[in-house]
């Protein structure tokens, strides 16, 4: 750790809210599935929702799903999430059960859902409930010593990964070394050795109007960065609402985190990394 500041009361073993860093968590940890063979990114019909003969949310891929490209509806610009969040839906019933309006793959939406629906892709093919709630847990949070992380659920025990997770910037910085050593931890490889490549990777569509401004592209349920205010070409970053980031910069081996409360104006992120950049060389 090359250096550390706190203010307004945190401090390195305080929690607070993500917001949607918790995305780039929830793919990690589809991607800790896909290193144990309970998920391949290709596999369709991910849900016994959609296996019926003839429903069109059998072609989603897992893939479609991490690029945020299921063509599942959305009624807004993000999704309809907030039915999970407010009113006490599950995610087996408003986004298993939503209906599709596009061809998966074909079209960028910035949904929550999507990352939700990955996550219960994981759960259906471990095919445990009694073993689900602690696979996070186990098989990648402490193993890494994201101690101080807790992911939320809903009623039925499905991991809200869209944004409903509490950590520390100390975490996320451990989340990001993990993909700085393409996946490896203590000898053990969690990840695919090019999962770190994949997330980094622009999807297939991608958004026309990012919301995280400029010129963001868009990976595996992380931001593209590369190049915005002078970063290198390879920089990503798990992004949350009000300023959450964990910017993963590989040729510089460096990650740097900003966790804020930003009701109005936006932190310039790509500028704060690549003035990190530029003092540590």
């Amino acid at each position: 750790m090359v250096a550390e500041k706190y203010q307004h009361g945190f401090a390195p073993h305080i929690a607070a809210r993500t917001n949607s860093m918790c995305k780039s968590l929830g793919a990690t940890l589809v991607g800790v599935g896909v290193r144990q063979g309970l998920l391949d990114l290709h596999r369709t019909a991910l849900l016994p929702e959609w296996q019926r003969h003839g429903d069109p949310r059998g072609d989603i891929s897992l893939a479609d799903l991490l690029h945020m490209g299921s063509g599942l509806y959305s009624d807004g610009p993000q999704d309809p999430q907030q039915e999970i969040y407010r009113s006490g839906a599950s995610i087996a019933e408003i986004a298993a059960g939503n209906m599709i309006d596009a061809k998966p793959g074909s079209r960028f939406v910035y949904a929550g859902t999507d990352t939700n629906l990955a996550m219960r892709a994981l759960r259906t093919a471990l095919a445990d409930d009694s073993r689900y709630p602690f696979f996070p847990y186990e098989q990648l949070l402490w193993k890494i010593g994201m101690t101080r992380t807790v992911i939320e659920t809903d009623w039925n025990n499905d991991f809200i990964v869209s944004g409903q997770c509490w950590s520390t910037a100390r975490d996320f910085a451990r989340l990001g070394l993990l993909y700085l050593s393409d996946g490896r931890w203590g000898g053990e490889q969690l990840l695919p050795p090019d999962w770190s490549r994949y997330v980094s990777t622009p999807a297939p569509a991608q958004p026309v109007k990012p919301s995280i401004g400029g010129d963001a592209g868009y990976g595996a349920q992380f931001w593209l960065f590369g190049g915005m205010e002078g970063l290198p070409p390879d920089a990503y970053s798990a992004f949350g609402a009000m300023g959450q980031y964990a910017v993963i910069i590989p040729s510089a081996d460096l990650v740097v985190v900003r966790r804020g409360f930003d009701e109005k104006s936006a932190f310039r992120i790509q500028k704060f990394a690549a003035d990190m950049v530029r003092a540590l060389e």
